[in-house]
This record gives C-alpha cells, sequence and structure tokens, in this order.
C-alpha cells in the first residue's frame, strides 16, 4: 500500500515474504525503512555484511544503507521518504541525532515482546487504515502515525541493551556527537574537533562511550569512514584517488594505510574481491 501525495510525498507499508521477495522492488530510492521480522531466518546483506534477523525484530535503515534481500520469510516493510516526513525538521530524538537513524556504521536492532507487541501492531493496523483512506486529511493522518511509531521504537531500543544503562545527558551526548559524525566525517577525523563543537573535552565524550560498551569515539569516526570507503569502492566506479579526497585525506597512499588497517586489504583488492 502506498501514498504519493502532490509534493512527492511517499509513504509504503508492504508485506513481503518467501513468495514475492525476489521480484520486490521499491518504487522510490532514498527513502528510510524500518523492516519488521515476522518470522525466523531472514538474511538480508547490508553494506555487503550478510545478516540474519529472526521474528519480532525490528531494524531501521536511512537511505544511505545498500540493502539486498537474500531469503525473506516473512517481514512487513515501512518507508517514506523526506518530502513525507523530513526527520531533519523534527523532535531531534526520532529525527535525524535520535537512534534510529544516522548512527554511523551501526544498524540499531529492537525486540518487541509483551504487552509492547500489542500496542506496535495496533499502530501498524491503524496506519494501515489510513492507507485506505482518501480524503483531506490523510497526510496529516499518516505523518501523525508514522511519528508514533518512531516513538514506540525508540523508546524500545532505549531500553534494551546498553541504552539502558545511560542517563539522558549522556544519551543526549551520544546522539549528538553521532549526528555530528554523521555530517563531518568527511572533512574531520579528530575526536577533539568534535569534542569542540560539542563544548565537552575529548575525555568526557571517551568516558561517556565507554560507559555504554560502545567502540570509542575515535573508533565510531573511523567506523563511518570505512563504511563510506566500502561503499564507495563497492558501488561505484570512481577512482581511489578521488575517492580518498571526497573522505579528506591527502593522498591516496594514506586513505590506503588507513583503509589496510580497518579492513585488513588494500583499497584495490576490496574492489576486486
Amino acid at each position: 500500500m502506498i501514498y504519493q501525495g502532490k509534493q512527492n510525498e511517499y509513504f509504503e507499508i508492504q508485506s513481503i515474504d518467501y513468495n514475492n521477495f525476489r521480484s520486490y522492488r521499491p518504487i522510490v530510492s532514498g527513502a528510510l525503512q524500518l523492516l519488521w521480522f515476522l518470522s525466523d531466518g531472514n538474511k538480508l546483506t547490508i553494506d555487503g555484511i550478510p545478516h540474519t534477523f529472526n521474528g519480532n525484530q525490528i531494524i531501521s535503515l536511512s537511505q544511505h544503507h545498500h540493502v539486498q534481500y537474500d531469503e525473506i520469510n516473512a517481514m512487513t516493510m515501512l518507508r517514506f521518504n523526506s518530502e513525507f516526513y523530513c526527520v531533519l525538521n523534527h523532535d531531534s530524538e526520532v529525527g535525524c541525532k535520535g537512534i534510529l537513524y544516522y548512527t554511523p556504521a551501526k544498524i540499531p536492532v529492537l525486540l518487541i515482546e509483551g504487552p509492547e507487541l500489542t500496542v506496535m501492531n495496533n499502530a501498524w493496523d491503524v496506519t494501515h487504515m489510513e492507507l485506505e483512506l482518501k480524503d483531506s486529511l490523510q497526510l496529516e493522518m499518516l505523518q501523525m502515525q508514522l511519528k508514533r511509531i518512531l516513538i514506540l521504537c525508540t523508546r524500545m531500543y532505549k531500553k534494551q541493551g546498553t541504552m539502558a544503562f545511560i542517563d539522558d545527558n549522556q544519551h543526549d551526548l551520544v546522539r549528538e556527537f553521532n549526528f555530528l559524525v554523521e555530517k563531518n566525517f568527511r572533512e574531520h577525523h579528530s575526536v577533539s574537533h568534535y569534542a569542540g563543537l560539542l563544548h565537552k573535552s575529548p575525555k568526557t565524550i571517551t568516558n561517556t562511550f565507554k560507559k555504554i560498551g560502545e567502540k570509542s569515539p575515535l573508533q565510531a569516526i573511523h567506523d563511518r569512514i570505512a563504511l563510506e570507503s566500502k561503499r564507495l569502492l563497492h558501488y561505484t566506479k570512481k577512482d581511489i584517488s578521488k575517492i580518498a579526497y571526497e573522505l579528506g585525506f591527502e593522498n591516496v597512499q594514506g586513505f590506503s594505510r588507513f583503509f589496510k588497517k580497518q579492513i585488513g586489504i588494500s583499497p584495490t583488492d576490496f574492489r576486486i574481491s
């Protein structure tokens, strides 16, 4: 089911299973996604890395992810573009500074269970119903439903894993750091640069990441650069020297040393493989 507005707004909910996943092709590119897996053993390749997801797991994917469906048993997918709901302009925790989207080199995975499963089912059911209604209020209602689903997912993700063990201020610091890295990783590679933007010391940021069991903030920057490097090498035909320049390296030799340290092989060998 798809909504398409007069100003290029796009919103979609689709059920995908073993019978149609090979033929499914998204109508719009560059959209944000929520994938809700309804059975075990769903296999996807995301940015060249294979993943397996099981029943009642939800993942969020930004427009930057390259996704290949290898085997889908049962999944429902929600997809929307920035014209429909521009996360940049909405509340920070359910927007582009949130934890569902634009977290460098990390795919948020949350598990729905217990009463939350009923609440989430109801939210998606109401969204399905709104998609069938064709009136002047449909866009606003669908946007409200999407925001509700994003809030539910954000709440559940915050309660699960290491995010549950930090207070709101520390959570905000991690969000802001990740957001700034996503915006600036091509030009700025040091923790001190982002610490300055956040008016915090590099030690404060490092200690916060350590508390929640995350990789160091420097490794978070490196992971984001490495991920973009792999995307450009795999999905484009750009010269390696041009990729190095785009990612803020002064020369291809420096980029090659960085890539081999992070990935284990040279950029040339990675592209060939």
